[in-house]
């Protein structure tokens, strides 16, 4: 695999990541009981951009993960059959994506446990501190693992085959796009527009969001299987170079 390729999947992989919804989702909740708290500007920021940290630590830290295990356990090249199981998740997920990514019901409610779901509504309730929401950012990422895992897996496989120098940067850059959605959003909120019209916005666009996530996974998981799957089986390799 070229570093062209293996840069743009990981780009891909991230703005995919940036689809999800659960962090955009945790910003806004945090931000609302604090400003319901008579919290100041600054303190609401703090919090905000604790939150923020928080996502990014830990997605730099599950791609890092998963890009040891893979580096241990394949040391020449990664087999092809793992890339075709990445693929196989980036399809599922896609699918599962369009079908029940958001729960049946009025509001953007996510797919994800509800016991989890109650854990980081009460904790978002309850943050006074910027370490209490970065905490709370780990926690997100946790949450969102199962739907996190395929582009993180493709990113973390792609990484493999870049040159030393170039994997550090590409994990910032996989982390800084993966952080976008949030990112926007606390950005939005510290310049003084509405939670309420954010979340208005989110509420009358979800079906459009939840449509481009799954169409933009099933792109992703074709684009690798034409690059990488395909190409090394024409080649005759069970292994990708």
């Amino acid at each position: 695999m070229d570093t062209v390729t293996a840069l743009a999947i990981i780009a891909l992989a991230g703005l995919m990541h940036a689809t999800f919804q659960l962090s955009i989702s945790m910003v806004t909740l945090l931000s609302s009981h604090s400003i319901g708290k008579k919290h100041s500007g600054a303190q609401t920021t703090r919090l905000t951009l604790g939150f923020l940290g928080g996502t990014v630590t830990m997605t730099m830290l599950v791609v890092s993960f998963l890009t040891a295990i893979l580096n241990s356990l394949f040391r020449a090249y990664i087999p092809l059959a793992v890339w075709a199981v990445v693929c196989g998740l980036l399809i599922g997920l896609g699918i599962a994506i369009w079908v029940f990514y958001y729960r049946r019901q009025a509001g953007t409610a996510l797919w994800i446990p509800r016991s989890m779901a109650r854990f980081l509504s009460t904790r978002a309730k309850s943050a006074t501190s910027a370490s209490e929401s970065f905490s709370l950012g780990l926690t997100s990422v946790i949450a969102e693992l199962i739907f996190m895992i395929a582009p993180a897996l493709a990113a973390a496989c792609s990484l493999s085959y870049l040159p030393h120098r170039w994997q550090l940067p590409a994990l910032f850059l996989y982390t800084l796009i993966a952080s976008l959605g949030a990112g926007i959003v606390v950005v939005l909120i510290g310049s003084g527009h509405k939670i309420s019209d954010i979340q208005r916005w989110r509420e009358q666009n979800k079906h459009f969001l939840q449509f481009i996530a799954g169409s933009g996974f099933l792109v992703l998981g074709a684009f690798i299987y034409a690059n990488v799957v395909a190409l090394a089986a024409v080649a005759g390799n069970v292994t990708l170079k």
